[in-house]
Formats: structure tokens, sequence, C-alpha cells
């Protein structure tokens, strides 16, 4: 990419009244030089069956293009119109709570046909209408896509031929593997074969949860085969993925196997929301684009993002600025809005936009224009920035699923307590908050030995072929940190019947039989600091030495013969294993024992400045310093001679930075 993209949603079908000029003409004021169109609005573009008006469309681009603006087309499959409801209701999904009614978006089958149909046929005449155009640069495959439940007739004919062919026609390799017997879930023929939707069988289950994230993949894939028939070669495919929803962004797609649904793209593309004002931490920001940057080892676009966002999201002063070049700092290569104007009715009336509802300048609309000034000045140096992490963390779909099955806090009464994510996040967000930057990485990743260091939180359900995988790395000279409930099941949540934790036994000289909640469970040992009383949380693991060196200890009357934490060498690395949760201080302290054995570079700095840095397009390193808090932060700063891309001022080696409250220096280095 050439430079930088910032730009935002736009959609001419939503305005009140006719402005089309002044907001090309306050969009170039603000330095925004690409929209995103067309993706929301399939009803106005097709307003009955067959009949087609893309003008709305067709003067936005006009009007973009006559400005300078890039434009991104959206393919608007993600709501489906009434005309096609009230024709064809069975393109609604079915799902575990039923036959779907219309009025949301994202409420259809995706691999209905008739959908497909109807589909293809509104992505063909759009792409007629704008594929050419010298404005376009890329397209947006639909919008967050994801499988909306679907679990209709069709998509489980679907999953029973997937099963078949799975189980090479074999019933009884089924039965056995998913453990059908209990409960007389036993299926003798094909054609017994029940509804899912009602299985209590976690495996069962589970995969059929993996199938359906599948149909995803296969969406994009035939959404893109259509797109790659006209765009030119000089134009992207994106898609704009997003996280598991928390009220903001938070962790791993449930719904969606990112990595497999990237295959279909060209760039990656992301939406990230975050909490703002005294809760803005950068913390989502950073795991999004990691995410996202690791899905292709490459740059990515930020096609989604806040600017006013909901009341509690109106930035402070200085925040949109700060999140803008974090988004860049992660290796972004576009920051773009949801959206231009805030919408007067409907369901998104006050998920509020660049501009409020009276349309005039605000202080969001002002900083914004900042931005785009700043990005039009140095964007050259930050454009296409490249990243080089010693550390990964492993992420899993199958693990997250198969804990949402078999919860880490369930009892008898019930299936609650932290899920996957939490595991997930609570690594990262030690990581982040120390300074180390790292890749994403999954089960499919085949060259572990780039990383000094790989993280694995949680794999609960994994096949062989990875713990395996893993101990080589081991044994390479790698060093690997693995959490409770890893390496517990196989990829079809069938529990080993060989001590725990299953393959990596071995490699972490460490075994478990029996594990239990922690209620008043001191925890005692190296890493252990002596700053406080710091305890066992949420879940632990009874662990026996078995070669490996003891970390921590459970401090419990009952407990105080097991340990907590271990240390292996193991071939020409080093294994970690964790049996509990634990507060951040604890997890700190084993992270930076294994850091520092590992030769890991460690910024002194830690949260509320956090350093990144990324190779540009000339060769030089570039450092950002950012300040995620409401006073001035100043730190040493200890790298090559270099210079401020903001003032231009010389910055040399151990000269005090300051950091103004939500701010950003950006550090050039001159070799």
């Amino acid at each position: 990419m050439k430079e930088l993209l910032f730009g935002t949603a736009y959609y001419d079908e939503y305005m009140p009244y006719e402005r089309l000029d002044q907001d090309v003409a306050m969009m170039k004021k603000a330095g925004i030089n690409t929209v995103r169109i067309a993706e929301s609005t399939w009803s106005t573009c097709e307003p009955q069956e067959g009949v087609f008006d893309f003008s709305h469309v067709e003067r936005v681009v006009d009007a973009m293009e006559k400005a300078g603006i890039y434009v991104i087309i959206g393919t608007p499959t993600y709501a489906v119109p009434t005309w096609m409801v009230k024709s064809y209701p069975d393109v609604l999904a079915t799902t575990v709570n039923g036959k779907g009614i219309y009025g949301a978006r994202q409420i259809m089958d995706i691999t209905h046909p008739v959908y497909r149909f109807y589909s293809e046929r509104v992505i063909r005449e759009l792409m007629k209408r704008v594929a050419h155009r010298k404005c376009v640069i890329g397209f947006q495959l639909d919008n967050e896509t994801k499988y909306y439940g679907t679990a209709g007739k069709n998509v489980q004919e679907k999953f029973v031929k997937y099963l078949r062919e799975k189980f090479h026609n074999d019933l009884d390799a089924m039965n056995q593997e998913f453990g059908l017997d209990y409960w007389s879930n036993r299926i003798n023929a094909w054609e017994d074969f029940p509804d899912v939707r009602g299985t209590i069988n976690g495996s069962l289950g589970a995969e059929f949860e993996k199938f359906q994230r599948s149909l995803v993949d296969e969406f994009l894939g035939w959404q893109a085969e259509i797109v790659n028939e006209y765009r030119r070669e000089d134009q992207f495919i994106t898609h704009n993925f997003d996280f598991e929803w928390r009220g903001y962004s938070y962790g791993v797609q449930p719904d969606v196997n990112h990595y497999h649904a990237a295959e279909a793209l060209s760039i990656a593309g992301v939406d990230i929301y975050h909490p703002t004002q005294d809760e803005l931490t950068g913390a989502e920001i950073a795991f999004g684009g990691d995410v996202t940057r690791s899905l292709k080892q490459d740059n990515y676009l930020v096609l989604e993002t806040e600017a006013q966002g909901f009341p509690g999201w109106i930035p402070y002063k200085g925040q949109l600025r700060l999140q803008a070049y974090s988004h860049i700092a992660s290796g972004a290569n576009s920051v773009m809005y949801w959206h231009w104007h805030s919408i007067h009715n409907s369901f998104e009336t006050y998920w509020k936009g660049l501009l409020s509802h009276d349309f005039e300048e605000n202080d969001t609309y002002r900083e914004a224009s900042i931005i785009g000034r700043e990005f039009s000045e140095i964007g050259s140096h930050l454009v296409n920035l490249k990243k080089k992490n010693e550390v990964a963390i492993l992420v899993s779909n199958e693990a997250l699923t198969a804990l949402k099955w078999f919860g880490i806090e369930a009892t008898a009464d019930g299936n609650r307590g932290i899920g996957y994510n939490d595991v997930v996040r609570w690594i990262y967000d030690t990581l982040y908050q120390m300074n180390i930057e790292c890749d994403v990485i999954w089960p499919e990743t085949e060259n572990l030995d780039q990383y000094k260091v790989i993280v694995v939180p949680a794999l609960y359900a994994v096949q062989d072929c990875l713990l395996e995988k893993l101990n080589q790395y081991v044994q390479n000279g790698g060093n690997l940190i693995a959490t409770f409930k890893t390496a517990f099941a196989n990829e079809n949540v069938k529990v080993s019947h060989e001590i725990q934790p299953h393959i990596l036994k071995n490699c972490m000289g460490v075994k478990y039989h029996q594990f239990t909640f922690p209620k008043n469970v001191g925890l005692s040992g190296k890493i252990i600091g002596e700053d406080g009383k710091h305890e066992a949380k949420v879940f632990m693991e009874l662990l026996i030495p078995d070669g490996a060196e003891v970390l921590a200890s459970y401090d419990h009357y009952n407990w105080n013969e097991y340990a907590a934490a271990t240390r292996n060498s193991y071939g020409k690395g080093t294994a970690v294993y964790l049996g509990c949760m634990t507060d951040k201080s604890v997890l700190e302290s084993l992270l930076c024992d294994i850091l520092q054995k590992a030769g890991i570079e460690k910024s002194d700095e830690k949260f509320p400045i956090i350093v990144k840095k990324g190779k540009n397009d000339f060769g030089k390193t570039i450092r950002f310093y950012f300040n995620y808090s409401a006073t001035e932060q100043s730190c040493k700063y200890e790298f090559s001679d270099g210079t401020d891309l903001f003032d231009r001022s010389e910055i040399k080696v151990q000269d005090m930075l300051h950091i103004a409250p939500w701010g950003v220096r950006i550090i050039e280095e001159k070799e």
C-alpha cells in the first residue's frame, strides 16, 4: 500500500436531507481519504425482486472520485430484503431457538440456495457498476460474517455427509470416538441421525460447531470467487472480522475460525471496539491487531473502529489520536470509523459517528482532522510497518468450543464461570502491560521455531500431532509455557485415558491425577513475590513433579505436597507448566523468568506506558511510546539516535521522553 488509509463508513441512503457535497467538503477538511459504502442496504439497491437501483452507490462513487477520495465497496449481503423473506421464508436461519423472524440483520441461512442465488445476482449487478471505477480500491465481502446459528434441515444433512467423510462411513468409529453409547445416544444407521440441536454430547456438539464455522469459510470463498471475476489486479479483497463480544471486542471469535476464513482474502481486515475514557488501556486494540496481522503475517486494514460510539465511549481529549496510532503500531494500514454521521432513527441511533446528529463540527471531528493531517504528513514513514516478534500465543477455536461444553468452573449446579477467552486475555493482557509484543498463532501454523517463546493457554481439545509438534519445538530449543486445561482431550473432545497432561507430560516433567477449585489456597515459591498474599484462583491441578523444578507450590494444609507451577529442561529447550490461575503479578513473575532465560529484549517500561516497534518502508526502526493515562509520563529513551516524527526534533540515547496525557511519541531511528 502506498499510503495510510484514513476513513469512515458513509451511507447516503440514511441521510435526512441532501448533503453529499457538504459531507465531501467536511471529509476533505478532516483529511479523510477513504470511505466504505454499499454493504448495508440491499433493500435500497434491489427494492423488489430483479429491480435494481444503485443510484445512491453511483452518486457517492461519482462524488468521491471527483474529490480524490478512495472507495471500498461492500457486498450488500448481510441483511436480506423483505421481499425475499416474504417469497422465500425458508431463507431465514433455523437455530436452536427455532425458526427466525424477520427484523434484525444476519438472520439468514448462508447456505440456502435461494439466498445464494439472489446474493450472487446482486453482487454481480453491483460489481458491473463499480469495479471499473478508478476510485474503487477494494472490496469488502459481506460484514462481520458468522454462521448465525444456522442449523436447519439442509445444514444438518450437510453435516451428516461431513461426518460420513470424516469417519470413512464407519458408524462404529464415530460412536466410539464421540462416546455415543452414553445415555443411549448411539446412532446405528445414518438415516436415524437425530436433530443435532438437542444433543447433550459434547463431542458431537463441538463437532457440529466446528462444521458450522466451516460454512463461513466456504461462504466468504464463494463471494471472493464472484468478486475476482470483476476486480482489477490492483484492487484488494478484504473482510471485517470481529471478536467475541462482551460489550466490546474481547477475545477469539467462537463462530468463525479467522485463520481458515482469511484464506479467501488478499488482505485481512478487522472491526475493533473498546472501552474509552478512564477505561481506555489499548489492550483490545493491540489484541485485535495482533490477531489480524498474524492471519497472513502481514499488514491489515482496520475497517471499523469507534469515533464517538455510545455515550460512555466519547473519547477524552487526545484519546482518538492515541487510538489511531495504536492501530498503526500493530501493523494496520488504515483507521476507519463506524461511521461518518449519527443515524437519526432505527437500531443504531445512538452508536454515534464522527459527526453527531446535528452534522456540526465537534471535538471528535476536530481531533480526527488532526489525525488526518498527520497521516498525510508522516504516513509514508508508518505505512506497511513490518513487525517481527519473538513471542507467540497459540489460540484454538476447538479448545474454545470444548471449554464451552465443559466449562472450567462447571459444577453439578451448572456450567458457569470463566471461559477460554478469559484465560487467553489473562495471558495476553499481562504480556501487553509488560510491553512484550507477540504474534497470535493457530494449530495449523507451521514454523514454530521462529519464536523464542510460545504460550499455550488452556489448549483443552487438541490433536496429538500438535502436541508432538510442541514437544519437538521444545527439543529444538524453544521455550514453551502451557496453562491448566492443556492437552486434556483430543480434537474430538475425548478425554485422554493416559496420565495428564497427555503427550506433554515428559516435555513438561510433570503429571497430575486430580484437580479441584481452590478455596483459600495460597501460593509460595521462588516466583512468588513478598509484596503480599497471593492465592491460586479459579481452578487448580494437583501437579506432581516428575523431573521438573518446582517454581510455586500450593500453600494449604491439604494441598501443600503439590506443585502449582513447574519448569523442566527438555532437549535444548525449556517447558513451563502453570497448574492454576493466579493474579497478574505472579503470572508476570513467571513470564519474566522464562523471557529472561530466552534472551528476549524487554523494556523497563510498564503500563500505562506502552512501547511498540516496527520496520518501515525505508528500512528504519520506528518506536512508539504511548501514554494510556490522564497524567504526563516520562521515560528514558534507550535505543539508537532518532528523530521525533511529529516535531522533527533530534532524540538521543538516554534522553528523557515526556509523553502528554493520552499522548504518543513516535521516534524513527537513524540507522
